[in-house]
């Protein structure tokens, strides 16, 4: 009985450990070169993010943000993009996803403590153990001006959708 026991235990470790991998999504493309820079799939590549620093702009009610120039560089025709992220530092988990909106040469995003800015939903999954993240916009997006960031952060990652 004594050796049994022991042995339950080891067969017991090992069924959860290959649970946990059969459920675990694998990721077999191009890893992002650049840490905490989020990036677009097409097709077999990655499209960099545009990662700006937001300026920001405190008034009695709302705070503004903006981000130089009325386009960002990074674009892609996806109404529902994927992104990939290789996590050091920032938590992907984390990040929001809000539309920008295009005005008099810059892009710009309101928060008011009446009225929030609203974030778009995405699903954020862990591929194995190389700290790649998979983010999944739940709904299908207009064509217009996004950004990914995480509160916290003075960095925006922002890309266009045409």
């Amino acid at each position: 009985m004594r050796q049994i026991l022991p042995l339950l235990c080891i067969a017991i470790a090992a069924l959860a450990a290959t649970l946990a991998t059969a459920n675990a999504q694998k990721y077999t493309g191009p890893a992002p070169p650049t840490p905490d820079l989020p990036y677009i799939q097409h097709a077999t590549n990655l499209i960099a993010t545009e990662a700006v620093a937001a300026k920001e702009q405190k008034s009695k009610d709302d705070t503004l943000y903006t981000i130089d120039g009325e386009n960002s560089t990074s674009k892609t025709p996806l109404a529902l993009p994927i992104f990939f992220i290789k996590a050091d530092k920032l938590n992907p988990a984390s990040l929001q996803m809000y539309r920008l909106e295009s005005k008099d040469g810059h892009r710009e995003l309101t928060a008011s403590a009446k009225r929030n800015a609203e974030p778009i939903h995405v699903q954020v999954t862990r591929l194995g153990a190389d700290n790649i993240y998979k983010l999944d916009v739940y709904n299908g997006l207009d064509a217009g001006e996004y950004a990914l960031t995480a509160e916290g952060w003075k960095q925006m990652f922002c890309f266009q959708v045409y």
